[in-house]
């Protein structure tokens, strides 16, 4: 699976760079030395290059690798806009991926809400995020960005006597322009295993 995920990867990349056009640095938006181009995803520094995306430094020959990739490829030139919140169900064609997201996105994160409170103004930091919009809702939440035009919004809601802890993650309103859809589901999974990862470090 590993050589399948790093062919996909090294496939991308050169539909990437065959099309590449002058403004692409302006539109990712990167930092663009010479063929390279150098922004920040998933809470560390990424980097395109017609050999491989490094993250972090480390070469991503996985689902990283295709995440970015496909960003790269389907990435267009408007701005993201962050308000009116959309659940990922809200999406068009969302439904084969709704329950997977769910699970993967928002429940891993369940046992681990009193940490991440504790916790929350690092993972901004690291994430390179923001405050919420004003209204968002929850006992605390805070906004992602696991890509430069992609904002994930994570509510959180603490245990009580009468309700267990939940988590609901809201993209910016068009994520969707950005990315194909089941590459959006993976976006969520991946930016909650990196916050806990990033977690289990501190």
């Amino acid at each position: 699976m590993t050589d399948n995920y790093a062919k996909i990867v090294q496939e991308n990349l050169n539909k990437f760079y065959s099309g590449l056009s002058d403004d692409v640095g302006t539109y990712l938006p990167a930092c663009q030395e010479g063929d390279h181009f150098v922004f920040h995803a998933f809470g560390e520094e990424c980097r395109i290059q017609p050999e491989g995306i490094f993250l972090g430094g480390e070469n991503q020959t996985g689902v990283f690798g295709i995440l970015i990739s496909l960003y790269a490829l389907h990435v267009q030139p408007e701005p993201y806009v962050t308000e009116p919140l959309k659940a990922f169900r809200d999406f068009p064609n969302s439904m084969p991926y709704a329950g997977a997201f769910t699970t993967h996105t928002e429940h891993i994160l369940i046992p681990h809400v009193e940490r991440i409170g504790r916790f929350s103004d690092q993972i901004i930091k690291k994430f390179r995020g923001i405050k919420s919009p004003p209204d968002t809702g929850g006992d605390f939440s805070f906004v992602l960005f696991p890509l430069p035009k992609i904002a994930l919004c994570y509510i959180f809601y603490e245990a009580d006597d009468e309700f267990p802890a939940s988590v609901t993650c809201l993209f910016s309103n068009n994520a969707s322009s950005f990315l194909p859809m089941d590459a959006m589901a993976d976006i969520g999974e991946y930016t909650s295993r990196k916050m806990l990862n990033f977690l289990g470090n501190i």
